[in-house]
């Protein structure tokens, strides 16, 4: 039986470094601001294809007004605020909705067009496109004979 001392302080800190250095060797960019327990908000979920990065961020209960998006050298950054409404003379028996700002930003690994991103926020859910630039797309290359 092979024995292996662990540091157990250290051991969630050092899972969590290998599945992002696994990740990034997996995809090819790492993983954009890894949520913390219970402390990222928005959540968000990163998709890739050929010609676009999309990026869906969990805003159940704000309105359009309440959100900011912005672009700017290669990061996206989604900010928004909540306030607390409480009905006045009403006694509060648990508040568990998120309060406040909130800002999160992903770095883009990959040139985009910045002139066609494009947002939209429906039931909860903001949607960011962000088209790649032309020279971040793949291209087929053709093969002539000699």
């Amino acid at each position: 039986m092979l024995t292996q001392r662990i540091n157990g302080t250290n051991t969630p800190t050092r899972a969590r470094s290998d599945f992002d250095r696994l990740f990034h060797d997996f995809i090819g960019f790492p993983l954009p601001l890894r949520a913390e327990a219970g402390a990222a908000f928005p959540a968000l979920n990163v998709f890739e294809t050929d010609q676009s990065v999309r990026i869906e961020a969990e805003l159940p209960g704000f309105a359009m007004e309440d959100v900011d998006v912005s672009f700017m050298d290669g990061e996206l950054t989604v900010r928004g605020r909540r306030e607390n409404v409480v009905e006045e003379n009403a006694q509060v028996h648990r508040c568990e909705r998120r309060v406040g700002e909130f800002a999160r930003t992903v770095r883009l690994p990959m040139p985009i067009d910045a002139d066609n991103i494009g947002a939209t926020l429906d039931r909860g859910v903001l949607t960011v496109t962000l088209p790649k630039a032309e020279t971040a797309r793949p291209r087929k290359i053709e093969v002539r004979t000699a």
